[in-house]
């Protein structure tokens, strides 16, 4: 008659055991990872890296996407309803979508990378006629933002901010600061970590500064052709100047092109760099004319030290492809 009541003694004891072991667990073990989403996938680096097991970061722009074009799908609209903390950097969709992201998601933190940061423009240039000489000399050269004596029709379209911050060390070390101070108000029970975290990162940027700088030294107005012009922040980090081949987002009509080539030969250009999201058409016809070569270096890779390091070194010219 008694057995009843002692096995539900039993159960009780377990479950009051594991009740307890549970409260002794870290907050770490017991608490869900905070739910962040970012615009590119550098920015989900830094994120890991300062949050550790803390967050779980998703991008928006997927790998081999443009974040340019990008069009967020349904299934990332549906999961950002569930997400804690938005980060946005600049990309032209963020404007289009954020007030969506915001509708299925009010209380969700919109914080922007940019805050901080001393903002370049993009090499952009506009004419009446897109497909003119002059205008492909001022867009690549960039020596002058108004139209000349020469060409008084030119008008010269202000140009939009520069997205790529994190191609400079510096600034991917302020925005992992800024990461790791909205991380502490969100879980401030484990502010320590993301210090610790911060910490290791910043001492690895530091030293990855150090390396380019001394990789640059002697390389100062170095100018390097790009189809995309996503280094700007690298180029003026390390006194370079990137030259690039699009004219206003766009790939370059038959004149445009002819004086791109003629600057690349005036410039001893020898290679031209592309991002594998971007076409390599007008790349390609650019290095055949100078009888160049095209390199595809990735500003959009995840494993961001490695691979900005790899970056530089072919932009400076001391590894080949």
């Amino acid at each position: 008659m008694n057995l009843p009541t002692a096995f539900n003694f039993k159960q009780l004891a377990v479950y009051l055991l594991a009740g307890y072991l549970v409260s002794l667990m870290p907050n770490s073990l017991a608490a869900e990872p905070l739910h962040i989403f970012v615009s590119v996938v550098p920015q989900k680096y830094f994120a890991e890296q300062v949050g550790g097991d803390q967050v779980k970061v998703e991008p928006m722009v997927q790998p081999g996407f443009s974040p340019e074009t990008y069009e967020p799908t349904a299934q990332q609209i549906s999961a950002l309803a569930k997400a804690q903390l938005y980060v946005r950097v600049g990309m032209p969709f963020e404007d289009a979508w954020m007030q969506r992201i915001q509708g299925v998601n009010p209380n969700i933190k919109v914080i922007d990378a940019r805050d901080g940061v001393k903002l370049r423009h993009l090499e952009a240039h506009s004419h009446p006629e897109h497909d003119t000489a002059h205008e492909a000399d001022q867009g690549i050269a960039h020596k002058t933002e108004q139209p000349t004596k020469a060409e008084p029709a030119a008008q010269v379209v202000k140009a939009e901010p520069d997205p790529h911050l994190w191609v400079s060390p510096r600034i991917a070390k302020q925005m992992a600061q800024q990461l790791a101070e909205h991380f502490s108000r969100l879980r401030p029970e484990q502010s320590d970590l993301f210090k610790q975290n911060y910490a290791q990162l910043a001492a690895e940027l530091d030293q990855l500064d150090q390396e380019l700088i001394e990789l640059f030294k002697d390389k100062q107005h170095l100018k390097f052709m790009v189809f995309h012009p996503a280094w700007g922040y690298l180029a003026d980090a390390y006194g370079l100047q990137q030259i690039p081949i699009e004219v206003d987002g766009k790939e370059p009509g038959a004149k445009a092109l002819a004086a791109i080539i003629a600057a690349a030969q005036h410039e001893q250009v020898t290679t031209i760099f592309v991002q594998p999201q971007f076409s390599q058409r007008a790349a390609e016809q650019v290095a055949k004319a100078i009888q160049g070569k095209v390199v595809s270096i990735d500003n959009l890779a995840e494993d961001y030290i490695p691979n900005l390091r790899k970056a530089a070194r072919l932009i400076a010219g001391v590894d080949r492809e």
